[in-house]
């Protein structure tokens, strides 16, 4: 029999971690084959494919970033395929089992919850006799009656073979992103999420766990993403495997999931002192600063002690932390949304995530949804389209603050000039990224692409139009936060120059000639003033920006800005800072 495993994944550089469980618990007793796609791909496309391969069972993993684009590709193929048996497994298909069976009369089977013994069992049954009363776990037709059987017991979890050892994998490790998990459950019951409803947690033997990253870590593997949904709720556990990390990494990066107002001080300094700068991750999910509704949906969290952990890790420099928001929890209406946004903010995480609230099956927040008069999608990703306390227009107008966020805050594009914005410009962070965010909509750029310019003269053109005295100290800023974010020198600037090209060359002549005067570190570079016409950009500003960025102390002087771009090192340009006067003083 010609089994064959499947889904869509969200991008290319993504894997699925359930398949490649499948295939290694049932391998050794039936043929399975593992292909994966994307939700991009053309339904045709993958439906080709998949008729190609020739299987005789199929079965999908679901969730909501592709349910709807299975559906499609399922209807199809059964038309062309009318014998082969589907299964769908997955998170989005374990709840509301009835459902589903009821509307995609395409499908045969549904495994429910945990798959690999239930989906190995189910195997046997269709190539045997066919008695699918005695799988526990799953959902099929009998009759025309959709026949649910009672869940199967939590599975030993080093039952499980390793699934990191296809052969099929080892090219692609280095350019895809690797899964992997230590252990499964999680401690908490917040009810807008799936793991929630799950009692209890599990962890696989830590040798055999050592031994599996080991293997990646030495076959390539360039990003590994512990899906564990709270990585450090057994300290021990995690500062052991903290500790193999940082003595066996090889430059490979790996990013956890952590509740960090239980990470124990110990643990941070450890990190602190011992950890490579870039090699861990941290995401952590705050969701929100009411209190009122973290009780509602049953969160325990201290966000003071949360703070401290986020700022004793930012200061360590060692490790980028990405948080994460939710709006439309229950009774968090627009302004409580702002102060949380706000409180997160101010922890300058390298990342924050702005999302919205999905109503996901199974979920207690969908359970109690009219209790707090949720509106939301029918389908897939079950995102809410208002409640009693934050309207649609509110809904809209957040999610203007998630465009420019992304765009400017998340990608650091421009964070000297976003951080002085946020000071002393605008009332708050939130206010800016929402009052730009109204711009951005009513300039149509929402529907339209962008490159780095754009992204420089839509801020510039808002500022211009809002109106400040600071606009030079700021423009100063920008064109600084432009420059560094090259790693070549650009061809083009988005502003006049404030130097003829007559002074520039003298101004290069002079720094060939006496180099001293941009530092000694520039002077050891030696280039002459061919290199320097080649490699580097000028540009006068009106304030001294040395003592801005290194202190955040604002003085005027005129300071040229000199930008090299090493072509021997294309990571990050230098650059180096020169008072005015001080060139002024010398002549070519």
């Amino acid at each position: 029999m010609n089994v064959l495993v499947t889904t869509l994944n969200a991008k290319y550089i993504h894997t699925s971690l359930a398949l490649r469980y499948l295939k290694a618990f049932c391998q050794d007793d039936f043929k399975v084959e593992l292909t994966e796609y994307t939700i991009k791909d053309p339904a045709m496309n993958v439906v080709s494919d998949l008729f190609q391969r020739k299987p005789d069972v199929i079965g999908f993993s679901c969730y909501i970033w592709n349910i709807e684009e299975t559906i499609q590709i399922i209807s199809m193929l059964k038309k062309v395929m009318p014998e082969v048996k589907v299964v769908l497994g997955g998170p989005e298909v374990s709840y509301d089992v009835e459902y589903w069976m009821n509307r995609l009369s395409d499908i045969d089977f549904i495994v429910v919850g945990e798959g690999e013994e239930t989906f190995h069992h189910l195997l046997k049954e269709i190539e045997g006799e066919q008695k699918y009363h005695f799988v526990y776990g799953v959902a099929y037709r009998k009759n025309g009656e959709t026949i649910i059987n009672p869940p199967r017991p939590k599975l030993d979890l080093n039952r499980i073979p390793s699934p990191f050892y296809f052969k099929e994998d080892m090219q692609s490790l280095g350019n895809r992103v690797t899964y992997f998990e230590t252990s499964r459950g999680c401690p908490f019951s917040c009810q807008f999420c799936l793991s929630s409803i799950e009692v209890g947690v599990r962890y696989f033997d830590i040798e055999r766990t050592k031994r599996d990253l080991l293997h990646l870590i030495e076959s390539g593997a360039k990003l590994i993403k512990f899906v564990d949904r709270t990585f450090n709720i057994k300290r021990d556990y995690a500062l052991e495997i903290f500790q193999f990390l940082i003595d066996n990494h090889q430059g490979c990066v790996f990013q956890f999931e952590i509740t960090a107002d239980i990470m124990r001080p110990e643990v941070l300094d450890y990190l602190a002192e011992y950890a490579p700068p870039g090699i861990f991750r941290f995401e952590i999910g705050v969701q929100s600063t009411n209190d009122a509704t973290n009780d509602i949906v049953k969160r325990r969290q201290n966000f003071t002690k949360l703070a401290r952990t986020v700022t004793k890790v930012k200061e360590s420099g060692k490790i980028d932390q990405h948080l994460d928001l939710i709006a439309g929890l229950p009774e968090e209406d627009y302004m409580s949304f702002r102060k949380t946004f706000n409180d997160v903010f101010a922890l300058r995480p390298e990342e924050l995530q702005l999302g919205f609230l999905k109503m996901l099956r199974g979920t207690g927040m969908r359970i109690s949804a009219e209790k707090y008069e949720y509106k939301y999608m029918d389908h897939a990703p079950y995102e809410i389209l208002e409640n009693g306390v934050l309207p649609f227009s509110d809904i809209v107008r957040i999610k203007r603050v998630e465009d420019v966020l992304e765009k400017y805050w998340n990608a650091h594009r421009m964070d000297h000039t976003l951080l002085y914005l946020m000071k002393h410009e605008f009332a708050s962070a939130f206010d800016f990224f929402q009052e730009f965010g109204d711009f951005w909509e009513a300039g149509g750029w929402s529907r339209i692409g962008h490159q780095l310019e754009d992204l420089f003269t839509r801020l510039h053109l808002f500022l211009r139009q809002r109106g400040t005295e600071r606009l030079p100290i700021i423009e100063a800023l920008m064109k600084y936060d432009y420059f560094m974010n090259y790693k070549y020198k650009p061809r083009k600037v988005w502003w006049s120059y404030e130097i003829e090209k007559a002074e520039q060359s003298r101004l290069l002549k002079v720094l060939a000639q006496q180099p001293e005067i941009a530092g000694e570190k520039f002077a050891a570079l030696g280039l002459d003033e061919k290199q320097l016409h080649k490699h580097t950009m000028l540009e006068i500003l009106p304030i001294d920006l040395a003592s801005y960025v290194t202190t955040g102390d604002m003085k005027r002087e005129d300071t040229l800005l000199l930008v090299y771009y090493n072509p021997e090192e294309s990571d990050r340009p230098n650059a180096y800072f020169i008072p005015l006067s001080a060139l002024q003083r010398v002549s070519a």
